[in-house]
């Protein structure tokens, strides 16, 4: 499969996969395809990507959870510094994993890449001091298209790592630590409902 390898459907959810690229390396450094839509259309992933986004991040971030409503995407990450907890919930109507989450370490050493289709909400945690994200989307950012759900949803579970409090009822980053560094999350991330206030 040239220079990727995948693992697909990740913990039994339809879609989500990890990819590992080939990495060359010697004395002087590595080299490696960082995307080939070759390689991935030979791994039955047949994806236009159009656009590319890239953010940076402080640790104890949290970016998230995050979906486009009429406009879905799919994306494409991974961390070029720094390390990342990424997480994906599948929101398709009629899946048989509705409500079900995964999550995947994603750093400058590992260089994995994670693929999430169309239908799911996305979120990360910084974990190291900074980090670089990159992402690809098989459909443009449309404004005011954003929906979201609260990062710390008990009717999710997600088990964010290095992550210290306790849950008030709420989505708000108070009280919450990663390595004694206060959570930070963004306003409008602290208001999102949680997963059953959505119909599916």
């Amino acid at each position: 499969m040239g220079q990727i390898t995948v693992e697909k459907d990740l913990d039994g959810i339809k879609g989500l996969c990890l990819i590992t690229p080939a990495v060359h390396g010697d004395s002087r450094g590595y080299f490696m395809e960082t995307y080939s839509a070759r390689d991935m259309a030979e791994a039955g992933l047949d994806i236009l990507f159009v656009q590319d986004n890239q953010s940076m991040s402080t640790k104890g971030v949290l970016r998230g959870l995050h979906f486009q409503i009429n406009y879905p995407q799919t994306k494409l990450v991974r961390v070029i510094k720094g390390e990342v907890f990424d997480v994906a919930v599948d929101l398709r109507p009629g899946s048989a994993t509705y409500g079900r989450w995964h999550g995947e370490l994603l750093s400058e050493e590992n260089k994995k890449q994670f693929l999430i289709p169309r239908g799911f909400a996305h979120g990360f945690l910084v974990l190291s001091d900074t980090a670089e994200f990159c992402y690809k989307c098989d459909d443009f950012y449309h404004a005011n298209d954003e929906g979201g759900l609260a990062w710390n949803d008990p009717g999710i579970g997600i088990e964010w790592p290095k992550l210290e409090g306790k849950y008030r009822g709420n989505a708000k980053a108070d009280g919450y630590t990663v390595d004694g560094v206060p959570l930070n999350i963004s306003e409008k991330d602290q208001k999102w409902p949680g997963i059953n206030s959505r119909k599916e």
